[in-house]
């Protein structure tokens, strides 16, 4: 007798560990670090997201500090397309161009390089995991101030309780993910 093979989306759920009370109380935290563990796993996602992107015109790949880098790097070298960082305010070293966003409790300010991206260059903006999509829709904002073109999103988990592709659709239509709670 033959065993079915858990599908892409069965595998991600069994290995993405749930932190209760994380960063706060009340917030079930979806840890993706145990899928790094798992070579075979990261990579197999790799080729989901690339294979989601194929028949897209992508130029560049904008990843999400931190761990947007996981996976958008990985991204934009199976494409062969620049990656590019957008980190919190201070942590780049050359010029930079930012966006001010509100937060829950506050405001944030993520920045890119000035040179990053070059106009009219089509961009997808990754990231883990959205939530309410306020950093998502402040990365898509740099990438607009660049003149530039958002030609979507793509997310490994989407927490789709909050909301945050409604916001993501004032740049682009094009909102994918693997794995929706």
């Amino acid at each position: 007798m033959s065993v079915k093979k858990k599908s892409l989306k069965a595998q991600i759920r069994s290995t993405i560990r749930d932190v209760h009370d994380f960063p706060k109380k009340g917030i079930v935290f979806k840890d993706i670090t145990p899928i790094l563990e798992n070579t075979a796993l990261t990579r197999t996602i790799t080729l989901e997201f690339v294979a989601s992107l194929k028949q897209e015109k992508v130029d560049a790949i904008v990843g999400i500090e931190s761990r947007g880098f996981f996976w958008g790097l990985l991204i934009a070298q199976e494409l062969k397309v620049p990656f590019i960082p957008v980190r919190k305010k201070g942590k780049l070293p050359y010029k930079t161009i930012s966006h001010a966003y509100e937060l829950e409790y506050g405001t944030a300010e993520i920045e890119m390089h000035e040179d990053a991206i070059k106009e009219g260059m089509n961009v997808i903006v990754h990231d883990d995991l959205l939530a309410t999509g306020g950093t998502a829709c402040a990365a898509a904002e740099l990438v607009l101030k660049q003149k530039a073109n958002v030609i979507g999103f793509s997310f490994l988990v989407i927490l789709t309780f909050l909301l945050g592709e409604k916001k993501l659709k004032n740049y682009s239509t094009n909102v994918k993910g693997i794995v929706s709670y």
